[in-house]
């Protein structure tokens, strides 16, 4: 029957193989470069290890070539129980300590501790002389305990610093805190009841908020530690301390000193929830807000003589139609702006033309009082020409163009305010005026607006912002005095400006607005004096910096020079007590401000000695320098902090550049997607503005962890994963099994994190599966080399072919995960070690390895010689996956039963003693023919698999080893290469070896009497070229009591008439030493 073929591809890839020269270097030289093929992550198959001295099988297909599983084999077919052999003895089965079980909760710890009592990391940072590399923590916010985006987060940069430390790299990975700010504060005062409130004095809040922020960095610091992240936990930095909030007074005195920051009065975002101004970088723009937006008119009274005469024949009836989402903001109303460029109809608003009271009486869209009957006489409004047809659709009317004209011709126009009644200008807006929404008419308050305020600057209109820090109307605002403008004062402005017949049509409006992202509720655009950073004044050598960065992924570069291109001034003062304040004194009287070098600069040194609590507690002549104290009287202190992002936008200068073993610009930061606008922005700014250049080289970003639906994580869905209690399991172990932390980072490899990445139950389960089964893989190594030693090695030149081969694809996968270690890509590394040594080596070298290591004979070459592999395999495969498992790879390091001297000769003790897997030619210099060929045998052992499992299902055979393989081909190289194979002086290579049966044999001619003999056959397709039949019969001759082979020889020995020739000659070399030693 004809078979069809299921090609299997080996790792190596012909590029990487040269015909170079043999090097003497030893076999344990391990190179370091990249292999490009990436192979994709396969469905793993069952697998499973051996316990005590038994071997069990990997997969169904494993147990034909194991000792003990053809043993059950047979007692299958005949129904009886054998008894052990009187052979046993002889046979060489694994032994190993090293459980299979990881027991994590318990074993993780005493690694961590045997790390920290011999002080492996300074030892590595001290010993390793490949120059520095400096990756920067961004500080985590120390007001609450970890999630898992801080898991996410942290054991990225620790998989980074730990595959440097083997590269050779001086790593320095100082972790810091962000202690300052508005959080923390809240968090104490939520503490407190009302009286005890009542008594806090700035003093007494600094100190307890200090006091919680401390608190919560040791509780985040052993989190930190319990993921097994490695740093100088001993002296990390916080934003609290005295030398670094010295360094950041001192960024902010340069900034000042080159002009960059100044005071003003300008619309900023304020929070009245928090009742502080925040930047873009404290806001969020969650879905489904949806907003009150009218349709509004305001009555033209007048225009220039150019426009006059265009427009004389509409007055008094013509309006100007507006459209806003903040009605509330109509009272501080200065103008009205066009565009230039746009083209404006007059229309005439005729009789409704359908009826929508339906449709309209729903509460999404509500006609206002102009249209419903009340408005006498013509009405005559002003919109862009190309909104005409939308909202004649949308109001429901009839609008007949009377004339066409230019946004330009607008300009100086005058109309009456809607409320104050005042005379107010149309103006000339920008670009952001357009024909997407709306009516083409901008609503201009420039205290409530970025663009409007930069529009109100041109024509010097007045900033109104009639609102107090509670977000309430003021007396400004007249009648709608003590209104919220959110909520009540927004209502009665409606309801005013409709009472008076100004509005078209409400419309509930759904779009993107901007909350407080702590307090979770929405924020206004309000002027206040605030303090700014000209971002104007250095944003192109910004943009320069920009391109000057490697970004990873690379459309992140486009995201931060979007936001860095079109941001505002960076409004950095905040009307809070607990942070950095902002070194200003103000005139009692004229209230004009003293800051400059010298008072910035002995502030510096004031707070570098005393901490910033010295702001609050000492008097304005202490605080200033000699020189003014004459004049200290005249003055008071400022009350407003820095922006929290100002903070720890300042940790370049407070940390990089004054610790010893850092330097500026670090290598590298690594955050979540959001720092763009954040963290990465800030420190930028900061840096671009003092030094002129970026104070990063390399930028990673991550995405946000999201549940296994894919959906945000959060209490009331029940669907947050704790990182806590993944690593050391819940209260019902059942449903939250202890995993350990390296099944936490085994996750974290095996994700692509420049998106949004999933986590739960599931997920945890497989990667427990995996780590599993990577951790039989090398206990299987272990436990084969119990009694090997380095002086055992047998020299490549001397090795079967078999074991080149292994060696070729050990090297391509050492290479390849390097490669996707220095380009951050952990997933890869994940697919590859969950590929290669979980499911190609099971399935084949392991599997054949079997027969070698257990019946070859203890010091026998075959053996001796698979062991020489293994070695070399268990001392790649630790190292390379010792950054993302590192307590697996330290567990496997303790178990070894051999030293293993690196270069200078000492002896690694510890696994990141040893360094990476040192670069060796000689394993990618087998020849290209020879990796042809074991592509083509692998691929034919996979087809022949596929018959002896038929034969198996007919009963001809139970194990592989019950059968002969008969294989004929029309290709005439490919014969004679597996015809050699048949010949082999090296049992190793001899291919019923490989295909673990006790017979091949390689058919000249394919005669139709043999086909009719041979029940079990196929025909497929080798590499889809090469025709090859393939057929099973029973084997020949007797069954080996030892080794389970049948061979015709069984019986030629009387001493040993059940043993076949190999295992006869190794009896009698494991007896000679045996009965001298009783001689």
């Amino acid at each position: 029957m004809a078979m069809r073929s299921t090609p299997y591809r080996i790792l190596s890839q012909r590029s990487y193989i040269s015909g170079g020269k043999r090097t003497a270097a030893s076999l344990f030289c391990f190179r370091r470069s990249s292999l490009k093929n990436v192979f994709p992550i396969l469905n793993t198959m069952h697998y499973s290890t051996f316990s005590g001295e038994e071997c069990a099988t990997i997969s169904k297909r494993k147990s034909r070539g194991s000792i003990i599983a053809a043993r059950k084999a047979s007692e299958a077919a005949s129904g009886t129980k054998q008894e052990d052999g009187k052979y046993k003895n002889t046979i060489d089965l694994p032994k190993t300590k090293f459980d299979l079980r990881a027991n994590a909760v318990v074993r993780e710890p005493q690694i961590q501790k045997l790390w920290d009592d011999n002080q492996v990391l300074k030892r590595l940072a001290d010993r390793n002389n490949g120059g520095s590399f400096i990756l920067h923590d961004g500080p985590p916010y120390a007001n609450g305990n970890l999630h898992i985006g801080h898991a996410l987060n942290k054991i990225l940069k620790d998989i980074i610093n730990r595959y440097k430390l083997l590269q050779n790299y001086k790593v320095h990975y100082v972790p810091g805190w962000d202690c300052h700010g508005l959080p923390i504060e809240l968090k104490v005062l939520q503490s407190m009841d009302q009286d005890a409130r009542e008594e806090l004095t700035p003093l007494k809040l600094r100190a307890k908020a200090a006091k919680f922020a401390k608190d919560t960095v040791k509780t985040q610091m052993k989190s930190f530690k319990r993921y097994g992240i490695w740093g100088d936990w001993n002296n990390p930095y916080l934003t609290l301390n005295p030398e670094y909030e010295a360094a950041q007074i001192e960024v902010f005195g340069q900034m000042t000193i080159e002009g960059y920051i100044y005071r003003g009065r300008k619309p900023v975002h304020w929070s009245p929830s928090s009742r502080t101004a925040l930047a873009e970088a404290e806001l969020e723009y969650p879905e489904g807000h949806i907003s009150r937006s009218i349709y509004s008119v305001f009555k033209l009274v007048s225009a220039p003589p150019t426009s006059y005469s265009l427009l004389k024949e509409f007055f008094p009836d013509l309006c100007l139609a507006i459209w806003t989402t903040t009605p509330w903001t109509v009272p501080a109303n200065a103008a009205v702006a066009v565009n230039a460029k746009l083209q404006y109809a007059v229309v005439e608003v005729l009789l409704p033309v359908r009826d929508d009271s339906e449709s309209l009486g729903s509460g999404k869209r509500k006609l206002g009082n102009v249209l419903n009957g009340q408005w006498s006489g013509n009405l005559f409004l002003i919109v862009a020409s190309d909104l005409v047809a939308t909202l004649e659709s949308k109001w429901g009317v009839k609008l007949a163009v009377k004339k066409t004209l230019p946004g330009s011709d607008l300009e100086n126009c005058s109309y009456m305010h809607p409320i104050d009644k005042r005379e107010c200008p149309v103006v000339i807006g920008g670009d952001y005026i357009t024909t997407e929404s709306g009516t083409g008419l901008v609503h201009t308050a420039p205290g409530h607006g970025q663009e409007d305020y930069i529009t109100g600057l041109k024509y010097g209109l007045p900033i109104l912002s009639p609102v107090d820090d509670e977000g309430r109307f003021t007396e400004e605002a007249g009648q709608f005095c003590g209104l919220d403008v959110l909520s009540s004062g927004n209502d009665a402005v409606v309801k005013y400006l409709d009472e008076q017949l100004l509005i078209i049509m409400e419309e509930s409006y759904k779009h993107k607005y901007p909350y407080d992202w702590r307090t979770k509720k929405p924020t206004i655009f309000r002027a206040t004096e605030q303090w700014f950073a000209s971002v104007e004044g250095f944003r192109q050598a910004a943009m320069d910096a920009i391109g000057q960065v490697k970004w990873i992924p690379a459309q992140a570069e486009n995201r931060i020079s979007a936001m860095t291109s079109s941001r505002s001034d960076w409004c950095i003062s905040r009307q809070r007590n607990w942070g950095v304040p902002i070194p200003v004194f103000y005139h009692v009287d004229s209230k004009e401000h003293l800051m400059n070098e010298e008072t910035i600069n002995h502030i510096k040194s004031v707070i570098s000695q005393k901490g910033s609590d010295a702001w609050w507690y000492m008097s304005v002549e202490e605080l200033l320098p000699e020189k003014y104290r004459d004049k200290a009287s005249d003055y008071q202190k400022g009350t407003d902090t820095m922006d929290v992002w100002f903070d720890s936008g300042s940790s370049w200068a407070a940390v990089l550049e004054k610790r010893d073993g850092l330097n500026y610009p670090a290598d590298l930061y690594l955050e979540g997607t959001d720092q763009h606008r954040g963290w990465f922005q800030s420190s930028l700014l900061t840096s671009i503005g003092t030094r002129g250049k970026a104070p990063y080289s390399c930028v990673v970003t991550h995405g946000f962890v999201l549940d296994e639906k894919g959906l945000k994580m959060s209490k009331s869905l029940g669907n947050v994963v704790d990182p806590n209690i993944v690593i050391e399991g819940g209260k019902n172990l059942k449903e939250s099994p202890a995993y350990g932390a390296d099944v936490l980072r085994l996750w974290v490899s095996s994700v692509d994190y420049t998106g949004d990445v999933l986590i739960g139950p599931q997920v945890l389960r497989q990667m427990s599966d995996i780590y599993r089964k990577l951790r039989g893989t090398l206990r299987y190594l272990l436990a084969n080399l119990h009694d090997w030693k380095p002086d055992n090695a047998v020299p490549y030149i001397d090795l079967p072919k078999i074991d080149h081969h292994a060696l070729l694809q050990l090297e391509n996968v050492v290479r390849n995960i390097r490669g996707c270690y220095e380009n951050y890509q952990f997933y890869k590394i994940f697919q590859i070690i969950q590929r290669f040594a979980i499911v190609d080596l099971s399935n084949f070298y392991f599997d054949v390895a079997k027969d070698r290591l257990y019946v070859g004979g203890t010091a026998s070459f075959t053996r001796r010689s698979c062991q020489t592999v293994l070695a070399a395999h268990l001392l790649s495969i630790v190292r390379i996956i010792a950054p993302i498992l590192p307590h697996l790879a330290e567990d496997v390091w303790q178990h070894l039963p051999f030293e293993h001297a690196i270069e200078d000769g000492s002896v690694a003790n510890f696994v990141f003693e040893a360094g990476w897997p040192d670069l060796d030619e000689r394993w990618l210099a087998m020849p290209g023919e020879d990796v042809d060929l074991w592509e083509k045998v692998l691929e034919l052992r996979t087809e022949v698999n596929k018959v002896l499992e038929t034969a198996r299902g007919g009963k001809l055979i139970g194990s592989s080893l019950d059968a002969k393989v008969y294989i004929h081909t029309t290709d005439a190289d490919l014969a004679s290469r597996l015809r050699g194979m048949c010949v082999a002086s090296n049992d190793a290579d001899a291919l019923h070896r490989i295909f673990i049966t006790s017979q091949v044999e390689i058919l000249a001619l394919l005669e139709n009497e043999l086909i009719k003999s041979i029940p079990y056959n196929g025909e497929p397709l080798i590499q889809g070229k090469s025709k090859v039949w393939i057929g099973v019969s029973r084997a020949e001759g007797s069954k080996c009591e030892r080794c389970w082979n049948y061979s015709t020889q069984v019986g030629s020995y009387p001493e040993h008439p059940s043993l076949c020739h190999r295992c006869y000659n190794v009896v009698n070399i494991q007896e000679s030493p045996a009965m001298a030693a009783v001689s």
